[in-house]
């Protein structure tokens, strides 16, 4: 009995691009030819086409894919931590050390940039942004944090995380430099907390039971 269509195109759109993640966070974008991994995939050009419109736009949905993965992870470590405050701090910290991993570290923050533009462009961001300036709202209504332009900070947040991933990313000793980057964000948000920001939020956490 033959697959539904709707599970034929499913299936074929994920073997492009688990083929496509393989290449690109292996030998990179640049050297990775579209016949290799279509027939990594068992497929032909005409599908990575059809789905995908080129290999730029494989990239895309690669990126998508490691994106969602990212953020599910990011969560993942915010969800440990014991305040709202040290969760927005891990969250932050844990995707500028992501830059560390080789995959990320190819795909994301070097071939991305290089072949579809400005990181701060990219679709994601806004999310990204709207995501921080949640964070910074409660935050705000616990009196962890200094009275601040949410969005305005969120954006900053988000520029410095993606640019010091992208710089260690393309550095020649990337752990050192994620060393110094993490220590510098670290320093550079706790401007933001209130002298007496630990005792407001945990007055808060407790009154409200989150």
């Amino acid at each position: 009995m033959s697959k539904p269509r709707p599970v034929m195109i499913a299936e074929t759109r994920a073997k492009l691009l688990a083929a496509a993640r393989q290449a690109f966070g292996t030998v990179g974008y640049a050297q990775s030819s579209m016949d290799d991994f279509t027939a990594d995939a068992g497929l032909t050009r005409g599908a990575l086409y059809h789905h995908f419109g080129d290999k730029k736009g494989l990239l895309q949905a690669v990126i998508e894919e490691l994106d969602a993965e990212m953020t599910a992870r990011l969560h993942s470590a915010a969800s440990r931590a014991p305040t709202r405050w040290e969760a927005f701090v891990d969250e932050c910290v844990a995707y500028i050390q992501m830059a560390l991993e080789p995959e990320i570290q190819r795909i994301m923050f070097r071939d991305g940039p290089a072949v579809l533009g400005d990181i701060s462009q990219w679709p994601s961001t806004n999310g990204c942004i709207a995501a921080l300036s949640r964070s910074l709202s409660h935050l705000k209504a616990d009196g962890a944090i200094v009275d601040v332009d949410e969005e305005a900070t969120a954006r900053l947040i988000n520029g410095a995380s993606s640019h010091a991933a992208l710089w260690i990313a393309n550095s020649e000793e990337p752990q050192e430099t994620s060393k110094r980057a993490v220590e510098a964000f670290r320093a550079l948000l706790e401007r933001l907390k209130k002298p007496d920001g630990d005792a407001a939020e945990a007055r808060a956490t407790i009154s409200t039971g989150s």
